[in-house]
């Protein structure tokens, strides 16, 4: 067990820097014992991106952050588009040691923040588990770092006046809130795994998962625009 506030009532600056350590210390290590033609696989978690082109937005994404650049813009379909064309002649080494370093390095630029960059390091996150379910590997969307993604999924929620919800998470003893409780509706329940709960949050697929969902709909869900 983490020491995590699993209820993020309070935000922890250093939080996002751990999530994205823990999880490059998993990542990485993976990545580097494909062979080239696995970065080619096609994502289901995003339509139109193989995995080459997932880690090249996550790896400019981080490098972003750590310089400090943030134009007009910025993390938008279009810069998405363009930051991957702009690593297309980069090889997959290459990509992967950006990601790297941007892994290592961004937490305390997102510490810095306040809070506004604490979504960056949650995507990234949720993109390591795109990769690893696409490779066919154990633990999408779980692994060491999820006590970490689930409290800042709880804060995070909370402080955009997402739907109250209240998660009955098989693997815990206490039920998870989310969302913001204003009074103005009745909190939702969910029932089921952790790992779909983070998949419902991320837009991500749902075959073969089970869970009970009650009063919101899947799509009120999802944090990612």
């Amino acid at each position: 067990m983490t020491n995590t506030d699993p209820q993020g009532e309070v935000r922890d600056p250093e939080l996002p820097g751990r999530l994205l350590a823990v999880e490059r210390d998993a990542l990485i290590p993976l990545l580097r014992a494909r062979p080239d033609a696995d970065f080619a696989l096609p994502t289901a978690a995003c339509p139109g991106w193989t995995v080459r082109h997932v880690l090249a937005h996550c790896s400019s994404a981080l490098a972003r952050v750590v310089e400090h650049r943030f134009e007009k813009g910025v993390f938008s379909p279009e810069a998405n588009d363009r930051d991957i064309a702009e690593r297309a002649t980069w090889t997959n080494a290459r990509v992967v040691d950006e990601l790297e370093r941007g892994m290592t390095e961004a937490g305390a630029a997102i510490a810095r923040a306040g809070g506004v960059l604490d979504l960056v390091a949650l995507g990234e996150w949720v993109h390591a588990g795109d990769v690893r379910e696409t490779f066919g590997e154990p633990g999408a969307y779980a692994g060491d770092g999820l006590p970490y993604a689930l409290a800042l999924l709880a804060r995070l929620t909370r402080e955009r006046g997402h739907v109250p919800l209240h998660a009955d998470l098989d693997d815990a003893d206490e039920p998870l809130r989310l969302g913001e409780v204003d009074g103005r509706r009745p909190p939702a329940r969910y029932i089921g795994d952790t790992p779909t709960l983070m998949r419902l949050y991320s837009g991500r697929p749902l075959t073969g998962t089970r869970y009970e969902l009650a009063g919101v709909a899947e799509r009120e869900l999802c944090l990612f625009e």
